[in-house]
């Protein structure tokens, strides 16, 4: 590792263009764009010495070897996306098993899967209703991919670890504080049994990010000292409510618009950006102070809107924006500033100076002649399988959760008007899982709402400390 760190400052010293910063390391496609304007790189302070950080071997394709059967958890859009990029990943792997709350959507993915890949799924392989996850566990995978609504998430890692299956967990991984820690002690022991646990936060297999942060890590930018990140678009799907279905099945169905079941957008969406912001400062946030409001939405309970100033745990600060609101300005995208210029990935992944001339932008025409992969959901799954079959343990949920948490202290700031630190919000007893949950009944819920039955035509105002129940 030493000898790459001293030939890639080599290279950038003898480079005829000042300033050029490469993309190079393990999985690199080579793509370098040089341009003039930039500082001497190789006065570059490493923030991280290569070697002492994780970087994924991004390869098209997963090596052969031990044969893989998975169970997939949650059979919607993003479970059967996940699927798909599953079985794309590598040759000697199927899926075997199927579960979901409702059997339509069980019985869609089956079709799906006969289509495209040929695959059977027999009926008594197809599993529906709450405990689903169980049977599909329990139903002789050696992998399984979790792609349910989101506060369920956390049992179903737990029940996966302890019956000794590898993870692919989609994220958000949780909603709330018990959740939270319920996947923390999860983690733990996954590890402890040498599990291999990937995560669907796909930045961190999206070679553009990867070389970025190599860059960075190796002191492209210098010391980070603040930036901003982005997701601002337009409202998600949502589901009409039908004849015939109770309060429960709805909001499950409809899920994406409802607090206890995704963690409102700011947690299931905008997570992604806020990953590459704990990912690449290498911190948590110490506090967080926001607001938000609710315009347009048209179904659930949640904001809409929300605008964070999260202060990290070295002082610096950085400003979270999110929004689902139609015919608005869009932006998903990073902006980190550094003592000697910044990165950026609006338009296009680039470093500058601090003058603003580009000195690095990430080629994606070179990346596409040199792999024939460059799908980052499916890459995510590559390297899952390589390291299940080189023996090689991963572990990226207790990563992922220190952004999943910052997103639900910015949601509990802007809920509540107050500030909200990482020490009292990871403490907290908030739990928003259902005390009560039947697909035909009313539910009565813990958390917003606590000891009242959800009314589903009235928002929920919330005002004062989350409360709830401590046990999951």
């Amino acid at each position: 590792m030493k000898k790459e760190s001293i030939n890639r400052r080599t290279f950038l010293k003898s480079t005829a263009m000042a300033g050029a910063l490469g993309a190079m390391g393990t999985g690199s496609a080579a793509v370098l764009t040089s341009c003039g304007g930039g500082g001497n790189a190789s006065a570059n302070v490493p923030l991280k010495e290569p070697g002492t950080y994780y970087v994924p071997d991004l390869v098209d394709f997963a090596t052969d070897g031990k044969e893989l059967k998975a169970g997939i958890i949650g059979c919607g859009g993003r479970g059967s996306g996940a699927a798909i990029n599953f079985l794309n990943a590598a040759n000697g792997i199927t899926i075997t098993a199927l579960g979901d709350t409702f059997k339509d959507r069980v019985d869609d993915l089956a079709g799906k899967l006969k289509k495209e890949k040929n695959i059977d799924i027999p009926e008594d392989k197809r599993f529906t209703g709450l405990d689903a996850y169980k049977q599909v566990i329990d139903s002789g995978v050696d992998v399984v991919l979790v792609a349910t609504p989101p506060n369920f998430r956390p049992i179903h890692f737990q029940y996966a670890t302890e019956k000794g299956k590898h993870s692919f967990l989609e994220k958000p991984l949780c909603v709330d504080p018990v959740g939270y820690r319920t996947l923390v002690a999860t983690a733990k022991q996954a590890a402890a049994k040498n599990l291999c646990v990937v995560t669907g936060t796909q930045r961190h297999h999206q070679r553009s990010y990867v070389e970025s942060y190599k860059l960075i890590m190796d002191g492209a930018i210098g010391e980070i000292t603040g930036g901003t990140v982005w997701w601002n678009g337009g409202m998600l799907w949502y589901k009409d409510r039908q004849p015939g279905w109770s309060d429960c099945e709805w909001m499950i169905r409809d899920w994406v618009n409802w607090i206890w079941l995704s963690g409102d957008h700011i947690v299931e969406q905008h997570v992604h950006n806020l990953d590459v912001l704990t990912w690449f400062t290498g911190m948590k946030p110490k506090n967080a102070v926001g607001f938000g409001s609710r315009q347009r939405r048209v179904t659930g309970n949640q904001f809409d809107n929300f605008s964070i100033d999260f202060e990290m745990e070295n002082g610096i600060h950085v400003h979270s924006m999110c929004r689902q609101i139609h015919e608005t300005v869009s932006n998903v995208s990073e902006f980190l500033q550094g003592t000697k210029g910044s990165w950026s990935t609006t338009g296009g992944t680039v470093i500058k100076d601090l003058k603003g001339n580009v000195v690095w932008k990430y080629d994606g025409e070179a990346e596409k002649a040199n792999y024939k992969q460059t799908d980052p959901y499916t890459l995510e799954h590559v390297n899952w399988i390589n390291h299940i079959r080189s023996g090689k343990p991963i572990e990226q949920a207790s990563e992922t959760a220190v952004a999943n948490m910052a997103a639900i202290m910015g949601r509990e700031s802007a809920y509540t008007g107050t500030k909200v630190t990482w020490d009292e919000m990871t403490a907290s007893p908030l739990d928003l899982y259902p005390k009560d949950i039947d697909l035909k009944n009313k539910m009565i819920t813990n958390g917003y709402g606590a000891g009242k039955e959800f009314k589903l035509h009235d928002f929920i105002h919330i005002a004062g400390k989350p409360q709830g129940n401590q046990t999951r």
